[in-house]
């Protein structure tokens, strides 16, 4: 279940040297869609700079599974797979043109004047709301793949 969405288009200079978008702007692109979940489960900008407190990433994991051409429409579905009292767990899917193109798992703590601390009850209250079963492709490591 989708508990947000994000959208914008490729900009030319996101392009690279071999004329898809550059590994970089998957991760600003991701990174959009972020900030998209923290302002609808309530920590937006005015909770921020009231509280001085964000959502700082502290693990990521992308997957890139397909090309994205110049020029393309990009949508982020986000949902919500876990959340602690302190922790909040990310799933975004990068779609274009109606095709899967990329995958980032994202675990954030909640940081208040620099230091972890907990999730406000309203904030905690919509997130566990929201919060869905993982995919299974969360979770996963990288390691090399087995020998033959």
């Amino acid at each position: 279940m989708t508990f947000s969405t994000w959208r914008e288009p490729v900009q030319d200079a996101w392009i690279d040297y071999n004329g898809h978008l550059s590994e970089a702007y998957y991760v600003l692109v991701l990174g959009h869609a972020t900030d998209a979940v923290m302002d609808k489960v309530g920590l937006d900008q005015d909770y921020r700079e009231a509280n001085d407190a964000s959502l700082y990433t502290v693990e990521a994991h992308v997957r890139y599974l397909d090309e994205v051409p110049a020029g393309s429409d990009l949508e982020v579905r986000s949902s919500i797979i876990g959340v602690t009292s302190k922790l909040l767990w990310i799933w975004h899917e990068l779609w274009v043109a109606g095709r899967l193109r990329a995958t980032e798992e994202i675990l954030g703590v909640h940081v208040c004047a620099g230091s972890s601390a907990p999730l406000p009850a309203e904030v905690r209250e919509r997130a566990d709301l929201a919060c869905v079963a993982p995919p299974a492709e969360a979770g996963r490591r990288i390691g090399p793949l087995p020998t033959r």
